[in-house]
């Protein structure tokens, strides 16, 4: 497998496929030497109760262009070094990855405050829709009461 390389501060990507963690951290950690902080968030489908399967979907003209420009927001606000922001799509099982959001910053606060931005406005306000499998058949997800709580905070 060729070795990720990052060469810009903002990667941001929309994946139809698994994602290699531990190698996209790596190189956004290599990308970022003169970072104090370097924080990360896994995401991943929930087994919960008879949850078969996740499904997200989204409006590509505005979902990509949407979440760069919410890591370029978290890169001003948070004076950050660089972003990393990838989310899956499609349908994905309990146990597989969601989303991985890695931060980068002079100081540790900055890349976690950053990475609770990035995550509660991609939870609660984003350009993606989402639905569980059950035995009883397909449910579309809401954000919860917390979710709307959790970005309320930012304002």
């Amino acid at each position: 497998m060729a070795r990720l390389t990052l060469s810009t501060p903002l990667d941001v990507r929309l994946l139809d496929r698994g994602l290699s963690v531990g190698e996209a951290l790596a190189a956004f950690n290599a990308a970022h030497e003169a970072a104090g902080g370097v924080v990360s968030f896994l995401g991943k489908v929930r087994p919960d109760g008879d949850v078969l399967a996740l499904e997200l979907s989204h409006y590509e003209p505005l979902t990509l262009p949407g979440m760069e420009g919410l890591a370029e927001e978290a890169r001003t606000r948070f004076s950050l070094d660089g972003a990393l922001v990838w989310h899956r799509v499609g349908v994905m099982t309990p146990g597989e990855a969601i989303v991985l959001v890695a931060t980068a910053a002079r100081h540790r606060r900055d890349a976690f405050d950053a990475a609770q931005y990035l995550m509660d406005h991609l939870k609660s306000a984003a350009w993606l829709w989402k639905r569980e499998k059950r035995a009883d058949g397909w449910h579309w997800i809401e954000p919860r009461d917390i979710d709307h709580t959790d970005l309320a905070r930012w304002n």
